[in-house]
């Protein structure tokens, strides 16, 4: 996992220094930047995430959250960017669901403070519509002219997800693991084919798609591939799969209760994509995340599903306009 992360990023910092990045502002954003990817990778490998809550308990979580906002102030100093009220606020970001963690610790999955601490990271990640257009992401992380913002922040909300939910409340089941179980090229294929079958008539009747191949764009198939699978995928199967219809089905004591409703809040998730409110959206998203829940639930992991997630936005992206 280590090599893997090390050759993500050496592919990153070339393609930046190629586009004339450079200096130490370039240094402090592409060290921020390598330690939040490196948490998400090490956290998928297997007997990582345990056997750091195994030994520090709660306590990792904590310190996984301090050297977050440390991170954090790394990007903020180096690229001149640093404010009080930029740094307040990724503190309360970051420390703001521990302390519900942490008010909760003794408690099964599934609290009314572990659907507070999901709501709140996904409202960080994807903001309410506002009358003045305000973006925390882009507030955040406006070096390089904000075009890393989207990046930055599901990174900072991934890694508080995994010191909360992983390391505080260890919440079992989650499949946060990359791996190649049994059978899981079956049901990959099989969730992402049949979906395909139902959303391109489905979305075409609805006016929703067009056939539109982009021919000319195929040659960033692979780098766009590979960040739809690391920055869309992968993050929203955590938040919707290994931990939103995880503990629904822990807290309402029935795997088929908890599946159907994540996807249904997965749709609605997705209404102000494109427009609010985008209908549209809600109704194959919903769809979409049914088979997403499916493919988890067969294969217990979340990767799995991310790789269903991710064929589909990159069929999308590719062969079609909306």
């Amino acid at each position: 996992m280590l090599g893997l992360w090390a050759a993500l990023c050496m592919i990153g910092a070339l393609y930046a220094t190629w586009l004339d990045y450079g200096g130490h502002a370039f240094a402090a954003t592409l060290t921020a930047f390598a330690f939040f990817f490196l948490v998400m990778l090490l956290f998928a490998a297997r007997g990582f995430a345990d056997g750091l809550a195994a030994r520090f308990g709660p306590g990792g979580g904590i310190g996984l959250g301090a050297a977050a906002f440390l991170a954090y102030l790394i990007y903020g100093l180096g690229t001149n960017t640093f404010t009080f009220w930029r740094a307040a606020a990724v503190g309360g970001l970051v420390f703001l669901p521990m302390a519900l963690a942490a008010s909760a610790q003794r408690k099964p999955a599934g609290t009314w403070q572990d659907f507070l601490t999901l709501a709140a990271i996904w409202l960080v990640v994807k903001p309410l519509p506002n009358p003045w257009g305000i973006s925390l992401s882009h507030w955040l992380w406006p070096y390089p002219g904000a075009r890393l913002a989207y990046v930055f922040t599901v990174l900072l909300a991934l890694n508080a997800a995994l010191a909360v939910f992983v390391l505080m409340r260890r919440v079992d089941g989650i499949g946060y693991n990359i791996g190649w179980g049994r059978r899981w090229g079956f049901f990959i294929l099989a969730s992402f084919a049949v979906f395909a079958c139902i959303a391109i008539p489905l979305g075409t009747a609805m006016r929703f798609i067009t056939f539109a191949p982009q021919w000319h764009g195929w040659t960033a198939l692979p780098l766009t591939s590979l960040g739809i699978l690391c920055f869309t995928a992968w993050p929203e199967e955590l938040l919707f799969r290994g931990l939103l219809q995880n503990m629904l089905a822990k807290s309402s004591k029935s795997e088929l209760a908890g599946w159907w409703t994540a996807s249904v809040l997965f749709g609605f998730s997705h209404i102000t994509n494109l427009g609010f409110p985008n209908w549209r959206y809600v109704i194959l998203a919903s769809i979409a995340g049914l088979f997403y829940g499916w493919t988890w639930r067969k294969t217990e992991s979340i990767f799995a599903s991310a790789i269903v997630h991710a064929l589909v936005d990159v069929l999308w992206h590719f062969l079609f306009r909306t």
